[in-house]
């Protein structure tokens, strides 16, 4: 049997019925035998401050960093705010790429997922989540992109997803399967 790599999904949105945390939900149904998905919340680190990341740093900012430095690889699911992502994505990279010189995203294979219910999909979030990613050493799947318009008719009214859109998410994640095997380093 081939490696299970174990993945941290970071979701953007925070809210209790968020589209992108049911696409996220999906993808882990989704997923083949050599991915596990796991959620890593990033709603209750409070905003980044240098000033209380000393020792000891709070505890909300030491488990997070555990967590995503226990996995083998990333994966964003977010919405776009503002042709951005929204702030606790941002907040928990700030977190997890400090101290400086001790990121916890370093060397991890990732993949981007963008959704909005606009037509554009959050390509703005998507690439201004990519230059980050660059910064922070996490090669990123490149094809295929995903920036997915028209997210409010993913789900029926049972959180179903509908098979409109189950082909491509499937595709996505048998590739980055794919992306995961070749670009982990133990």
């Amino acid at each position: 049997m081939s490696k299970q790599y174990t993945v941290a999904v970071l979701v953007g949105s925070l809210r209790k019925a968020s589209i992108n945390r049911k696409l996220a939900l999906a993808l882990a149904d989704l997923a083949p035998p050599s991915l596990r998905l796991n959620i890593v919340e990033i709603g209750n680190l409070p905003l980044y401050n240098e000033d209380i990341d000393v020792d000891p740093a709070p505890d909300t900012y030491t488990e997070f960093r555990n967590e995503v430095k226990a996995a083998d690889a990333l994966l964003f699911v977010t919405p776009e705010y503002n042709r951005s992502v929204p702030a606790p994505m941002k907040n928990a990279i700030d977190v997890g790429s400090r101290p400086y010189g001790q990121s916890a995203f370093g060397d991890k294979p990732g993949a981007v997922l963008s959704a909005s219910p606009g037509a554009v999909g959050g390509f703005g979030a998507n690439h201004h989540l990519r230059q980050s990613l660059v910064f922070l050493n996490v090669p990123v799947l490149q094809q295929p992109e995903a920036y997915l318009g028209g997210a409010g008719s993913f789900f029926d009214e049972d959180g179903k997803l509908s098979d409109g859109v189950k082909p491509f998410l499937q595709k996505f994640i048998d590739a980055f399967a794919q992306w995961v095997e070749q670009h982990y380093k133990a």
